[in-house]
């Protein structure tokens, strides 16, 4: 059974891993704000848990019984952020702190109600795909708003980005997972994006915003 530590590194080692696999010990360090030999340390304790392949100078590659370990913390993270928003009333903007804390427990049951308690959502709050009990996640693919062009009705369906002030920004411009926007149009000057939904007929959303909304076309 993995610490809270070891599964804090697990999940970082997970989100951080590019196509390859790979992971960089200097990037994960920065991502847990820890020093290098911090991090080293631990990447030696997970490589004997066998969760990680380590080799000195080399990157860091996940076990597939380290990938495992590590999507079933992010399902238990993302069942949470559902349930949270679902059945006891919180915005998609409250539930990343009290998650983080929740997905630590080792109570399968618990999680197992949970799940079955919302019909097995596949899907948090934010649209990230919540991983199977066997830790298999579903494959979604979603266009960056950033990449439509005018004209397009599209689906708001997922987030790239899901901290407060984007969730609290979203909120403010009354953005929410399943709104329909139109694509007006591009600004050449900034990519800012001009689009209409619901009861605003022009609001721009700039680059950065733009970027971090994914869409599927309808």
């Amino acid at each position: 059974m993995a610490s809270t530590t070891e599964e804090n590194y697990l999940k970082a080692l997970f989100n951080l891993s590019n196509s390859k696999g790979e992971v960089n010990l200097s990037e994960l360090a920065h991502s847990l704000q820890v020093s290098l030999p911090t991090a080293n340390s631990m990447v030696k304790s997970l490589q004997k848990s066998g969760w990680l392949k380590y080799e000195k100078y080399k990157p860091l590659i996940l076990t597939p019984e380290g990938e495992k370990e590590a999507a079933l913390i992010i399902r238990k993270h993302r069942l949470t952020e559902m349930f949270l928003v679902k059945k006891m009333g919180f915005g998609w903007e409250e539930v990343h702190e009290i998650a983080e804390q929740v997905e630590h427990i080792h109570a399968p049951k618990f999680f197992q109600k949970m799940d079955e308690m919302m019909g097995y959502p596949t899907i948090d709050p934010h649209g990230s795909p919540i991983p199977d009990i066997q830790g298999r996640i579903p494959q979604v693919n979603f266009t960056p708003l950033s990449s439509c062009k005018p004209d397009q009705l599209v689906q708001l369906a997922a987030l790239t980005n899901s901290s407060t002030e984007f969730l609290e920004f979203l909120n403010s411009r009354k953005l929410a997972l399943g709104t329909e926007l139109k694509i007006l149009s591009r600004e050449a000057y900034d990519s800012s994006v001009v689009v209409s939904y619901e009861n605003r007929p022009h609001e721009t959303l700039s680059e950065k915003v733009a970027e971090r909304l994914l869409v599927r076309i309808i």
